[in-house]
């Protein structure tokens, strides 16, 4: 008797507490506009795959849906908002921005892998790696280490025309000054063409270009005094890239991140992913968050905490661009140390 009068007693205690609801679970449909078939199939896949690491596609509900830009972004926008999507993660290139954006009319978020800063202020948030971000991370970086005097040498293409004007507008509020290197015919002589600058060599030079030329820059410097800057496209883990780049300062994504993102996604589909793929990852991530608020829209875009990512830390501005903090590498022979582990850009 007395076991029972106590259980009944303990019964009628919990039945006395108000019942607290579990989190409502966010299950509305997201979708990836990514091309599937064509010449950047491969890519998409890729993005695809890194994705589904973070964010099952299909399933009961559907949470993600891959929609092929193929045949058309426009198309495909209008496929995944006609099927219910609530945001549309892509396009990948930045030509197919606008378009997507006139298909969404402002009913959906768009959140573009592109990395286009004339996309700012068209609707869209843009999730790629700019070279403002890149330059603006290395640069504070140097300015904190005590550079006056930063070379930029000179380069063709839109990103180094991108990162030639980061670099002036950077001036003012970091206060060196910028010095302008025309390209020698050869590299080789590099050290030399510094030296016989008005004022002589600056302090740094900054290399935007990929590995191949910033290795041969690097060997064109060797014994100048003069530091070596670069960008991401600089990395390079093949062992003689790392002797000729030693002390090399370079703004990137944190390798340690990457690679255990590399590992997982190896693990899971075999192969070596790239920088998109692992932006794919990322916005497959920042929905995951989402879900977790509840706030599956611009609104919640704009209001979510600084997302750690392998492609850095994040936060986005009502314009679609986004603060990153990216992590400054130095290059050495057995590979890159992490000098800092986030220079705001």
């Amino acid at each position: 008797m007395l076991r029972l009068a106590r259980s009944v007693g303990l019964l009628s205690v919990a039945s006395s507490v108000p019942l607290i609801a579990a989190p409502r679970v966010n299950r509305e449909p997201v979708a990836f506009l990514l091309p599937l078939t064509g010449a950047s199939a491969n890519l998409g896949l890729s993005m695809q795959r890194a994705a589904s690491l973070q964010l099952p596609f299909g399933g009961k509900p559907v949470l993600a849906t891959a929609v092929d830009t193929g045949t058309g972004a426009a198309l495909a926008a209008r496929a995944a908002i006609k099927g219910g999507a609530k945001m549309i993660l892509g396009p990948v290139f930045a030509a197919d921005v606008r378009p997507v954006l006139a298909e969404a009319a402002g009913r959906v978020p768009v959140l573009s892998f592109s990395n286009d800063i004339s996309l700012y202020e068209s609707g869209a948030f843009i999730l790629g790696i700019t070279a403002s971000q890149l330059t603006t991370a290395i640069l504070r970086y140097g300015r904190q280490r005590g550079l006056r005097r930063i070379g930029l040498l000179a380069g063709e293409g839109s990103w180094n025309t991108q990162v030639a004007a980061a670099c002036a507008r950077l001036q003012g509020e970091l206060g060196y000054e910028l010095v302008p290197v025309a390209r020698p015919a050869n590299l080789a002589g590099l050290g030399l063409e510094l030296g016989r600058l008005a004022g002589g060599a600056p302090d740094a030079l900054l290399v935007p270009d990929n590995a191949a030329v910033f290795v041969e820059a690097a060997r064109g410097l060797a014994g100048s005094g003069v530091q070596l800057l670069g960008l991401m496209q600089g990395v390079d883990y093949a062992p003689a890239a790392l002797q000729a780049t030693a002390g090399a300062w370079i703004a990137a994504p944190d390798p340690t991140a990457f690679g255990t993102f590399a590992t997982a996604f190896q693990a899971q589909h075999g192969g070596t992913p790239g920088t998109i793929a692992a932006l794919a990852y990322d916005a497959a991530g920042i929905v995951q968050r989402l879900r977790t608020q509840n706030r599956i829209s611009r609104a919640g875009l704009l209001a979510m905490e600084p997302y750690r990512g392998v492609t850095g830390t994040l936060k986005f501005r009502s314009d679609g661009s986004c603060v990153r903090e990216l992590s400054i590498l130095v290059a050495g022979p057995d590979g890159y140390q992490v000098a800092a582990a986030s220079a705001s850009a």
